[in-house]
C-alpha cells in the first residue's frame, strides 16, 4: 500500500541591507536593536534556511502525493441511489449486507457457493476508494471484532473479497458452523455495515467436487424478480449477481472490473436504461402497472459503452 510522500515546503528568504540601518541610525545600540530584529541565528543556520549558493544543488521536484480517500469524481459520487423517477430507497432505509442464497438454520452439503448481497452501498476492490462503497469479508465462525476501528486481520475465520466478488466456495467439515458478511473500506477498516450472523449445519463433505465447475463460466444473473412473476406490491427489490467477475464504481479506477446495468422495457413505450455506476448490485423500484422486460448486463469500467456479459431478459408482471 503506497503512503502519503511529503510535499516540498517553499522557503522565502527576506533581506536585510545592514549598510542602510548603520546610514539611518547612528550608534552601537541602535545598530544592536536592528541586529537584534533579524530571524533568529537558530533559523538561520539550519540548512534549509540559508540562501542557496552557486555550488547548492538545486531542490529534488516534489513527487506526486499518493491518490487520496476522497469520494472521487462526478461518477463515483452519484450516491448508493441510481436517480430515476422510478428508483426509491428501501423500505428499512439503512445499508444492509447479507445473503442472497443461505437462510438462518439451512442445512447444507459441502463444498457450497455463497453470493453476497448489499443495500444502498456500491462496491470497489481494496486500495481503491469511491465514495462510501467498499468491498465483502466473510467471517467464518468468527464473531465481529470488538475494535472496528483497526484493518480486519488476514486468516481462515476472516475471509477477504478485495477484488469486487460477490461470491465465495465455502468448504467447511461437517457440523454447525455461522457466517457473517462485513463492508470494509480499502485499508480493511469495517463500515458499520454487516449482515446478521446466519448459523447453519453441514450435513455432509464431499471430496471429490471441482470447485471451478461448480462456480461455472463467468456470468451476471438476474435473481429476482423470477422469470414469468407477478409482482404486485410495491416497492419491488431487484437483485443482481455476478460469478467469476469483479464489480466496482467507477469512480474507483480498477483494472478488470465491471457494473450493472438494467434496460427495463415496455409494449409502446420507450426502453429505460439504469446505470449502476456507483458499484450497486440492487435497486428498488415503484413500477407503474405493465408487462415489463428487464435485460441485465456488465459494462466494463475500463471501456465505456462495452458489455463484457449479459442474461436472456426476464419478463415480469405490474398488475
Amino acid at each position: 500500500m503506497s503512503t502519503d510522500e511529503e510535499k516540498s515546503n517553499a522557503v522565502v528568504f527576506r533581506k536585510t541591507n545592514i549598510g542602510t540601518v548603520l546610514l539611518a541610525f547612528a550608534g552601537a545600540a541602535m545598530l544592536s536593536s536592528a541586529v537584534s530584529a533579524q530571524p533568529s541565528p537558530a533559523a538561520n543556520d539550519s540548512p534549509a534556511a540559508k540562501p542557496p549558493s552557486a555550488t547548492t544543488q538545486p531542490p529534488a521536484r516534489a513527487k506526486p502525493a499518493a491518490p487520496a480517500k476522497t469520494d472521487g469524481d462526478a461518477s463515483s459520487t452519484k450516491g448508493e441511489i441510481v436517480l430515476h423517477q422510478w428508483v426509491v430507497p428501501p423500505p428499512h432505509g439503512v445499508p444492509d449486507a447479507y445473503f442472497t442464497n443461505l437462510q438462518d438454520g439451512a442445512k447444507v452439503e459441502a463444498p457450497f457457493v455463497l453470493k453476497f448481497g448489499l443495500t444502498q452501498r456500491g462496491l470497489v476492490p481494496a486500495k481503491h476508494w469511491a465514495g462510501r462503497a467498499g468491498h465483502h469479508h466473510l467471517l467464518v465462525d468468527q464473531a465481529l471484532p470488538i475494535d472496528l476501528k483497526k484493518p480486519l486481520p488476514f486468516n481462515e475465520n476472516y475471509v477477504h473479497f478485495g477484488k469486487g466478488q460477490m461470491e465465495s466456495v465455502v468448504d467447511l467439515p461437517p457440523g454447525e458452523h455461522t457466517v457473517r458478511l462485513l463492508l470494509a473500506d480499502g485499508d480493511h477498516v469495517v463500515y458499520f455495515i454487516y449482515s446478521k450472523e446466519l448459523k447453519f449445519t453441514v450435513t455432509k463433505r464431499n471430496a471429490d467436487v471441482d470447485k471451478k465447475a461448480l462456480v461455472g463460466p463467468p456470468r451476471v444473473e438476474l435473481l429476482s424478480p423470477a422469470n414469468k412473476a407477478v409482482v404486485s406490491k410495491m416497492p419491488m427489490r431487484v437483485q443482481f449477481h455476478a460469478s467469476g467477475l469483479n464489480v466496482a464504481s467507477v469512480g474507483g479506477k480498477a483494472a478488470e472490473t465491471g457494473h450493472f446495468r438494467l434496460t427495463l422495457e415496455r409494449t409502446g413505450q420507450k426502453p429505460e436504461l439504469l446505470d449502476f455506476v456507483g458499484g450497486q448490485t440492487e435497486v428498488w423500484l415503484d413500477l407503474p402497472k405493465g408487462e415489463y422486460s428487464a435485460r441485465l448486463d456488465m459494462a466494463s469500467n475500463a471501456s465505456p459503452g462495452k458489455s463484457l456479459t449479459r442474461v436472456e431478459p426476464a419478463s415480469f408482471t405490474v398488475p
